[in-house]
Parts: structure tokens; sequence; C-alpha cells
């Protein structure tokens, strides 16, 4: 399976299919902490998190200096995720679209 044409593109290879197939396979979100917690330091699961968060904040319209206070990341790195949201392979806006409730999504 190919890689959406992106920066990651460039990283594709059998060991990242592999993380990903794992990833996809994880049923609960107790598995999720049991694996991201071997996998992951705690601040990069915090950098994730945020990260995403900040993705959805942008797209229900707030602005840069309202997330940076609220969520405690940089305007540097928001900006990063704005153009990911933007200019992107469309992660983002797939993972939101599914973090959606049934009534957000109407």
């Amino acid at each position: 399976m190919k890689a959406p044409t992106s920066d990651m593109s460039q990283l594709q290879s059998e060991s990242i299919d592999r993380l990903f197939q794992v990833v996809l396979g994880l049923q609960s979100v107790e598995e999720c902490y049991a694996f991201f917690s071997d996998l992951c330091t705690v601040k990069e699961l915090q950098d994730m998190a945020q990260r995403l968060d900040a993705a959805r904040m942008l797209e229900n319209g707030e602005n840069y200096q309202t997330i940076s206070r609220e969520i405690g990341i940089s305007t540097a790195t928001i900006s990063r995720v704005s153009r990911c949201l933007n200019y992107g392979s469309g992660g983002y806006r797939r993972a939101i679209e599914k973090m959606r409730t049934p009534e957000e999504k109407v």
C-alpha cells in the first residue's frame, strides 16, 4: 500500500508499514495506552495530542493566540499544523471527521 505523497512518503518502508498495521489492529483505548506508553515518551504523546487538538480547534475557526493559550503550544507549531490542514495529505481532516459525533456530522 502506497503512502500519500508528502514528507512521509520519503519514510515509507516495510518497518513503518508494520507499525501502522499494528496501530490499526489496536482495539481499545487501553490497548493504545499500553502500546504507545511503551513506544513513545510522555512528551512525544503529549505533543501529538496537542497537534491534533490544535488541528481540531483550527477547523472550528479558533485563532492562533487562543489555541496557544488553551493548549500550551507555540504559534510556530500551530502554523505547521495549519499548513498540514491546508496543504497536507488530508490526515488531520480525516482524523477530525472520525472524531465528530453524529450530530456534528449533520
